[in-house]
């Protein structure tokens, strides 16, 4: 499904450059589980936006279904942001003038689901996330494990093939990080490929391999064993 190859991402100040990526290939076969990790500054989060098609690397290789992913135009990007890979941002990135029911409902209307479709599947989240006496709120009213709470269900409601989540238990109690890093794992055992970031050493052994990033090199790419 996504083939890197000997991705680069740098900054410049005057002569110097100042790597954020250096060298990485990595390939991720539809339906795995992919874990991030690494320090602060390792270059997680850039990655994953490059993955997602939101910033383009300095140099490297980036294939994605078979396709060079530097030729597409920005319809064919957006089309695949729309129908195929949903997103968990660190910083939420909800929309300040929608309520929680209407940043959740917002992939469904890109995508033209109908009307009673698009209730029934916005209150189950609502329900399954313990958030429905919020869906009349607007996110500066929420909390910050609210706004992530939203984000998720947002991410999720449209089932995308590819779901990419930095740190999506980040700003969650641990109880409800367990809730949502179950609810991962149903996902992913329903057929989604999954790639997070996270700092959480528990949180990453839901997935199915761990990628360690130090420096902006892949330190360590290790399969996990199925317990179960």
């Amino acid at each position: 499904m996504i083939n890197l190859k000997n991705i680069e991402r740098f900054y410049r100040t005057g002569i110097q450059k100042t790597w954020v990526l250096k060298d990485v290939n990595l390939s991720v076969k539809q339906g795995e589980f992919l874990t991030i990790m690494g320090p602060s500054g390792s270059g997680k989060s850039t990655l994953l936006n490059i993955i997602g098609m939101l910033e383009t690397p300095d140099a490297g290789e980036y294939l994605f279904l078979d396709e060079p992913v530097f030729q597409f135009n920005e319809r064919k990007r957006t089309e695949l942001h729309k129908h195929y890979i949903g997103f968990v941002f660190q910083a939420f990135h909800l929309i300040e003038e929608l309520t929680v029911y209407e940043n959740i409902e917002t992939p469904l209307l890109y995508r033209g689901v109908k009307k009673a479709e698009r209730q029934s599947m916005v209150a189950d989240l609502l329900d399954r996330f313990n958030i429905v006496g919020k869906k009349d709120l607007f996110p500066a009213q929420l909390s910050g494990g609210q706004q992530q709470l939203v984000g998720i269900a947002r991410a999720i409601i449209g089932k995308p093939k590819l779901l990419l989540a930095d740190e999506p238990t980040g700003n969650l109690h641990t109880s409800q990080g367990e809730m949502i890093m179950t609810l991962l794992k149903e996902l992913h055992n329903e057929g989604m490929t999954i790639i997070q970031v996270t700092h959480n050493e528990k949180f990453a052994t839901y997935g199915t391999r761990i990628i360690q990033l130090e420096d902006g090199f892949v330190r360590r790419d290790e399969e996990m064993r199925d317990e179960g």
